[in-house]
């Protein structure tokens, strides 16, 4: 299988916080991917605005939800654009938490079903990789995806999962970030922006079977969870957890940087890439 060609960083933001002007800058300052977060619709209109605003960088989804967004309306927008862009759009797919969805089925079943559904669609295994955190489906994205583009996990979750799928595959990890020295405003934004997280079992499951104890996943989350999902200090320090995941068997890291509300991204994206050269 060919591997895609990611880069060594990316960035991961919401859909609704992405625009072709900041695609071409995250470009410019030597990205390798944007990653569409928050499930973007099935007609990757989103995606299609960011690759026409850009020449190299590639678009990635991250991820588009199993559960509510039909196989067949992706597979056409998958087809679209890489005939429209050279192959610069990579499909990133998975069935987000079951929380989200009114009716529940089974998680693995949904995700092996929908893959025959999109390989019906002539969607290449090499253009389209899984949301995976648990080794059953880190394994099935070895096996019927490119990789696996696990989030808001840490570098010995990164260790782990390679060592479940293997050398050959993908590995893209995402990992937040926040650029600044003060470690009580960062562990705020933490928890203002990703402390829902802690009542969603799938992501609750994952952090137990990385050692993680109850009193660290009860409430917000503990200082010491906090710390180990967001990296926070200077731009050495954010490079420096990067590191760890590419250390650790990831081929490319993607970040996302927590800030303000409608605070402006790029200062600490050329912060990091100027500590960490994303290619």
């Amino acid at each position: 299988m060919t591997k895609i060609d990611l880069g060594r960083l990316g960035i991961w933001r919401p859909w609704n916080r992405l625009d072709p002007e900041l695609a071409k800058d995250v470009e410019d300052l030597g990205y390798g991917t944007i990653w569409i977060g928050g499930s973007p619709r099935g007609d990757m209109k989103i995606a299609e605005r960011l690759l026409a605003g850009t020449d190299r960088i590639v678009i990635a989804t991250g991820i588009v939800n199993m559960w509510t967004t039909p196989a067949e309306e992706v597979a056409e927008s998958y087809h679209r654009l890489n005939d429209a862009y050279g192959g610069r759009f990579v499909l990133g797919a998975g069935i987000d938490h079951p929380e989200a969805t009114q009716e529940y089925r089974s998680p693995y079943e949904t995700i092996v079903r929908y893959l025959d559904r999109l390989d019906a669609a002539k969607v290449p295994v090499e253009g389209r990789v899984l949301a995976a955190l648990g080794p059953r489906v880190l394994r099935l994205a070895a096996e019927r995806a490119a990789g696996a583009h696990p989030y808001l996990t840490t570098p010995e979750h990164t260790r782990l999962a390679r060592e479940t799928m293997g050398d050959g595959p993908l590995l893209a990890p995402e990992q937040k970030a926040v650029l600044g020295t003060d470690p009580e405003r960062a562990r705020a934004l933490a928890r203002e922006q990703i402390g829902f997280y802690f009542r969603l079992r799938n992501y609750v499951a994952n952090w137990k079977r990385l050692g993680f104890t109850d009193e660290d996943v009860a409430g917000d989350g503990s200082d010491a969870i906090l710390d180990a999902l967001v990296a926070h200090g200077d731009a050495a320090a954010v490079a420096a957890r990067l590191s760890a995941h590419l250390d650790a068997g990831a081929d490319h890291v993607a970040v996302q940087v927590l800030a303000e509300r409608d605070g402006d991204p790029r200062p600490a994206l050329r912060a990091i890439a100027e500590t960490l050269p994303p290619r």
